[in-house]
């Protein structure tokens, strides 16, 4: 086997212009280490830094953030506002996208040991399935946020012609990179997470580490994304039905919120995953902080006052469940348990003969909550509102993890949760109408440049 080199340091270079240049991501070719074991490529997927980071610009364009204080939005970087008000160029010419190239940089080394692992020495041949299939479960939650990021909603209808991503699933830095069809990723996504699951342990060690709870909790997503409900319950159904997730109650840190557990030792964090940027500071939409009950925990525990952020206080509350954990924790968006609840709850909801069954769902879900005191269980019989319960306990549960980006682009469709969204910054009004081209992420032009055979989407 010939040795093969994968790099650790951040510096970068350029694709030769020399040579058909088709430059997708800065792939670092200094710091190298040659991959010859088994056990190299393992330790490539044990690498948080390197695998772990997913997007940003979801996050802040969703109808989780908004900023009505200047201090707040004085606070943002050119981009962040750019993603912030839905522009039709996030990072301007000649620039990176980091949500783009982290993801594809990230794709790059996982095809690199999907391709290699094979043919690695000193492992047994489960040991190098068992890697393989780890990652193809990371490239497909990559393939999963870029395709929603960058693409239109899955649409049966329209998704065989629907401008996708680009699709590689080979280390190949020369590989044409025109645009798949949204129904072409979503096939490749939907075939690495049923592929890899057989030869993944139900429970990973870590939970940095891929298993089969983990493959099913991503399709229990990416099913409900296709609007496919039964099959969204079905892998949701499979990940509910193992011993190994456990709820946690909010009753327990009331007192004492830095006590809350790390993300490693959270027992509803299937596969852990987080945002781009670190550590942000996220002003949070009052439209959903009224959505809180009294006696909410999650509103207690995880929200803050702009107030106490000394360096730029603001007007409003900020997201800050990653801050109670610990200064260096982050903001997670990989699959997790109350998230395989929700997508239970949802798919019943929309099932005429069984929706009354989701109101359990809930209620388990937030009996663990709220205060004792306060929390009283849903008896509701309505299948709308049933559904609008299912709608609204997800935007609570999954704020600041950018899912509701996603969630708005699958809901625009229907009349009842389909809203207009209006922001100021710096004097001038931003609109986002349902079904807007604006849910669509611009291509950064620099790609465009570089490969001209990758579309821009409408703007």
């Amino acid at each position: 086997m010939k040795n093969k080199i994968i790099t650790f340091s951040l510096a970068t270079i350029f694709v030769s212009s020399l040579v058909s240049c088709r430059k997708f991501v800065e792939i670092d070719l200094v710091g190298k280490r040659e991959l010859k074991y088994t056990q190299d490529y393992q330790s490539l997927l044990n690498n948080s830094t390197s695998v772990e980071k997913s997007y940003y610009w979801p996050v802040l364009a969703s109808d989780d953030i908004y900023g009505s204080d200047e201090a707040y939005l004085n606070t943002l970087l050119l981009t962040d506002a750019n993603a912030y008000c839905w522009k039709s160029d996030l990072v301007g010419d000649n620039n990176e996208d980091p949500d783009w190239a982290d993801q594809y940089q990230q794709i790059y080394l996982f095809n690199q040991v999907a391709t290699e692992i094979m043919d690695s020495q000193g492992g047994t041949d489960a040991q190098k399935k068992n890697i393989l299939a780890q990652a193809k479960v990371h490239r497909a939650l990559n393939y999963f946020n870029l395709v929603n990021s960058y693409a239109k909603q899955y649409n049966a209808s329209s998704a065989n012609t629907d401008l996708g991503v680009p699709l590689l699933t080979s280390p190949d830095l020369y590989a044409k990179l025109d645009r798949k069809s949204v129904e072409t990723v979503y096939e490749q996504i939907i075939e690495d997470l049923s592929s890899a699951i057989p030869d993944l342990p139900e429970q990973a060690n870590f939970n940095i580490l891929a298993s089969q709870s983990a493959a099913q909790g991503i399709l229990a997503r990416v099913y409900l994304q296709m609007r496919d409900y039964g099959k969204a319950l079905q892998y949701a159904e499979l990940v509910l039905a193992k011993p190994y997730y456990k709820l946690i109650d909010l009753k327990q840190y009331k007192a004492a919120p830095n006590s809350y557990p790390n993300i490693l030792d959270d027992t509803e964090e299937i596969f852990i995953k987080s945002l781009r940027n670190s550590f942000p500071t996220l002003s949070l939409n009052p439209d959903l902080l009224a959505l809180f009950e009294p006696g909410d925990l999650r509103a207690t525990l995880f929200t803050v006052d702009g107030s106490v952020f000394t360096w730029t206080p603001f007007q409003g509350k900020a997201y800050n469940k990653h801050r109670i954990i610990s200064a260096n924790a982050k903001i997670t968006n990989g699959p997790t348990l109350p998230e395989m609840m929700l997508i239970k709850a949802e798919a019943l909801a929309r099932d005429n003969s069984r929706f009354a069954e989701a109101v359990a769902v809930l209620n388990s879900l937030r009996s663990k909550r709220f205060d004792d005191n306060a929390y009283t269980p849903l008896q509701i019989t309505d299948q709308q509102a049933i559904l609008k319960l299912v709608i609204n306990e997800r935007r609570k549960e999954l704020m600041g993890k950018g899912l509701r980006w996603f969630d708005q682009k699958r809901l625009a469709a229907e009349p009842d949760f389909g809203t207009t969204q209006t922001r100021t910054y710096k004097g001038e009004s931003f609109t986002l109408a349902p079904n807007s081209n604006r849910y669509v992420l611009p291509i950064a032009s620099k790609y465009i440049v570089l490969n001209p055979e990758i579309i821009q989407n409408p703007r």
